[in-house]
């Protein structure tokens, strides 16, 4: 990084310590997470499911080929701060056109450098995600205290959508989309299966949606606990069995609440590019791109006609779920994968199939 550091510290909840060296304007007040992401930490700075958060990179160098505005996945960075062993300061690449240390500081996140990420990773994967702050070494106690004692924000989807709906491209099918905190490359990966787009505000109404008369209707990834927007749920309810609808990680979870299910809060989540999920139609295990901290409970499925489509090698956790009363399905991954690997092309076909034999149905 090109500026001078100072010393600093993150905080955690528990009285835990970690010393690296600061860099930023102002302090980092935020809910602390892991990702295991060996790169893409573009995508993931700019990915609006980090909104308020304190990410730390479980790998140990950041940095190494720079920054391009063309892989950006929002309007800005939403991180509440930024945790690396490591900060490459001069990047290799040929499309590099700035440091991570230029963009971070023009993004205004507060960053740890020079920290042992691993040990905070396990202190996570043992006690859960907490809260955390990120200070120079010689803030007063008070004022640590007084951040530890912020209220916990409820309002990061709020923070993330867009304010008017537009749209976006050309193509055969109509898919009216619901910005929760959409990356981009979900966007471009829509239009790429021969769709345009009418991108909504998270909070629109359920008649303004279908108004527009869309083949389909997608529901975005997002940052927060699901229960934080009942409204976007009501709308959801009344859209179900209107049109196909596919929804994905904030969306997978706002289709279960609508349909009579329950989400609850995971010990540490599931993030990074490398998270392994099982189809049950088939046995396949496949590698997915996961960002998100909480889950569909499976207990809150018994008696419903929702069938549970994909579960997380990991720990059993419900990755993807059909709904047998709609045209309705769900994934809790970011099937684009970008950053990630891909092989999830067969989803998007599957919406597409189902639009093409709605608009067949009703012609």
């Amino acid at each position: 990084m090109h500026e001078i550091a100072r010393k600093g510290e993150l905080i955690l909840k528990d009285g835990s310590v970690y010393e690296g060296n600061f860099y930023g304007s102002h302090n980092a007040v935020g809910e602390v997470v892991f990702t295991t992401g060996m790169s893409g930490y573009q995508e993931m700075l700019t990915d609006p499911s980090f909104c308020g958060q304190i990410v730390v990179m479980t790998y140990p160098l950041v940095g190494n080929y720079g920054i391009n505005p063309m892989f950006n996945q929002g309007r800005k960075s939403f991180f509440g701060g930024y945790v690396i062993g490591e900060m490459c300061d001069y990047p290799s690449n040929w499309r590099s056109e700035k440091s991570l240390g230029q963009f971070l500081k023009e993004q205004d996140v507060p960053v740890l450098t020079g920290v042992d990420t691993r040990a905070i990773t396990r202190k996570i994967r043992n006690y859960g995600v907490l809260k955390g702050i990120i200070v120079p070494e010689e803030t007063p106690q008070e004022e640590i205290d007084a951040l530890m004692a912020t209220p916990d924000v409820h309002d990061q989807i709020a923070q993330v959508t867009i304010s008017e709906k537009y749209t976006l491209g050309e193509g055969k099918y109509h898919v009216a989309v619901l910005d929760l905190g959409i990356k981009q490359s979900i966007l471009n990966y829509l239009q790429s299966f021969d769709c345009w787009l009418t991108v909504f505000p998270a909070y629109t109404s359920a008649e303004e949606i279908l108004s527009v008369r869309p083949d389909g209707i997608f529901l975005s990834n997002g940052p927060g606990d699901p229960k934080d927007v009942p409204e976007v749920i009501e709308n959801i309810k009344k859209m179900l069995g209107k049109k196909p609808i596919f929804g994905i990680c904030m969306g997978h979870q706002l289709l279960a609440l609508a349909n009579g299910a329950d989400t609850y809060k995971m010990k540490f989540g599931h993030r990074g590019i490398n998270q392994p999920v099982k189809v049950l139609r088939n046995g396949k295990i496949v590698i997915s791109s996961q960002n998100h901290g909480y889950a569909v409970d499976e207990k809150s499925l018994r008696g419903k006609n929702i069938e549970i489509t994909h579960i997380s090698m990991n720990d059993g956790t419900i990755e993807g779920l059909a709904y047998g009363d709609h045209l309705t399905f769900a994934v809790q991954y970011h099937p684009e994968a970008c950053p990630g690997p891909g092989g999830h092309e067969a989803l998007f076909q599957r919406f597409i199939e189902m639009m093409g034999g709605h608009k067949h149905a009703k012609a």
